[in-house]
């Protein structure tokens, strides 16, 4: 098994859905097979992207690609967002050795493969960079911890790949990130309540379950308060896809329309790569919700 850069980007012409499915040609099917049952980095160029590496994710598998004849496509699982994007190179240190030339200049041919196998250390060095915050608040509630209690340093003693499938790893990278995506503002209500201590009220809510094989990621989530939450993970409210909010009929109280936003729809993120994915509103049209 050997780890792996893979090269996307939001407006992706081969029905990539990072998530949960990669669409690759022939050319790199070599690379690929030696990536199964281990994890890759996903990276984003810079022509329509950020030039950044933005997530980690595990291959489970390889089939044909439904898109187009001689394509690939993976499965993927444990899908999650890094806290901070990690751009490709900082002054004249590149995450990946091999896209620096001797003189100092950037590997053009290495660059231009959109799949890239990648040695263990540097992964490692990418996923470290991209969850530096939640490894620092890990680190800073485990030694807080009364004593006696082993299992948050134990956490520590792992690869960092470990750490990032665990549940409260995950839970609370995708926390923070739904919330900074909603500027802390609850989708449907439109409200931003933020405690005495600093903490905003409104919660992280999946739109597939991670119960259902949910991916922990930005467009799989949306920022709601505890009330609303509560609402859409049992079905009572929904998401169109115009982003409109859908009520079900006789389950959903009458006096929670006063603090549904004036205009019937979701506020979403300013930034339009981290909406609510059409397939994971359809599935909680489809699965969960009772309208």
């Amino acid at each position: 098994m050997v780890k792996a850069i893979f090269t996307t980007k939001p407006d992706s012409i081969y029905d990539d859905l990072p998530e949960s499915r990669y669409n690759f040609p022939k050319t790199y099917l070599n690379y690929v097979e030696k990536t199964i049952g281990d994890f890759v980095i996903y990276y984003e160029p810079r022509r329509g992207g950020r030039q950044v590496y933005f997530s980690v994710a595990k291959v489970e598998g390889i089939d044909k690609s439904p898109v187009r004849e001689d394509w690939f496509c993976c499965r993927i699982s444990n899908y999650l967002e890094f806290d901070s994007p990690v751009p490709l190179r900082e002054d004249d240190f590149y995450y990946e050795s091999q896209l620096k030339k001797g003189d100092g200049s950037t590997n053009k041919g290495a660059f231009g493969r959109a799949i890239r196998l990648l040695p263990e250390d540097e992964f490692d060095l990418i996923l470290k960079t991209g969850f530096s915050q939640n490894l620092v608040d890990v680190e800073s509630e485990a030694r807080q911890e009364p004593a006696g209690f082993d299992e948050a340093p134990a956490l520590f003693e792992r690869p960092i790949i470990e750490t990032t499938l665990r549940r409260p790893f995950r839970d609370r990278a995708f926390m923070r990130q739904v919330r900074e995506a909603y500027g802390n503002r609850c989708a449907i209500t439109g409200l931003k309540i933020i405690n005495g201590g600093g903490r905003p009220e409104v919660q992280a809510a999946h739109i597939r379950p991670v119960a259902d094989h949910g991916p922990d990621s930005i467009r799989n989530g949306m920022a709601l308060s505890g009330t609303v939450h509560w609402m859409f993970d049992r079905g009572i409210i929904s998401i169109d896809e115009n982003y409109k909010i859908l009520k079900a009929k006789n389950k959903f109280p009458e006096e929670m329309n006063r603090m549904l936003h004036p205009d019937g729809g979701l506020i979403l993120p300013e930034n339009q790569s981290m909406f609510p994915h059409q397939k994971f509103l359809e599935y909680h049209r489809e699965h969960i919700f009772k309208g």
